[in-house]
């Protein structure tokens, strides 16, 4: 794993697993001091290996109790279009992730929505009229037996 020795390995599946451990817990879990444990983390943060901190929210408790897997396929593959179709999604909230994929499809889209009438009017209203969007094939999850963020560690 890159240039990281077993003690960042270590420091960052911690951290991976529980983002609010404090400073001094995290050292003593990892075998170190208070002061390096923060210095190593730092490193790792201005290394961009730490992209941020999140909290994991339970979408359904929020009122999104919809997830629907878009699969795009775009008139054009040319490199504007793509950017284009890019910037699009970026700027709809719904969509919680965007991957661009070789083959067939061009971008698999995660979206999330309160019911099924408010994912039909997201669908029409602003997923398939988007730049460049030829086609749009969902497919809505029935349940979500793993969904773990981040890397394989240790």
């Amino acid at each position: 794993m890159g240039n990281y020795d077993d003690i960042d390995q270590r420091l960052l599946a911690e951290l991976q697993e529980e983002g609010r451990i404090t400073n001094v817990d995290l050292a003593q879990r990892v075998g170190l001091t208070a002061p390096p444990c923060l210095r190593r983390v730092r490193a790792l943060e201005e290394d961009g290996v730490i992209k941020g901190y999140h909290a994991e929210l339970d979408a359904a408790k929020l009122g999104y109790t919809i997830m629907v897997f878009a699969m795009v396929s775009l008139k054009s593959q040319a490199e504007d279009a793509l950017r284009e179709f890019e910037e699009h999604v970026r700027a709809l909230p719904q969509v919680r992730e965007c991957h661009m994929l070789n083959g067939e499809i061009d971008f698999i889209l995660k979206v999330v929505a309160e019911d099924l009438q408010s994912f039909q009017e997201f669908l029409t209203g602003k997923l398939t009229p988007a730049p460049n969007v030829e086609s749009v094939k969902t497919s809505l999850t029935i349940r979500t037996a793993k969904n773990e963020p981040g890397v394989p560690l240790g």
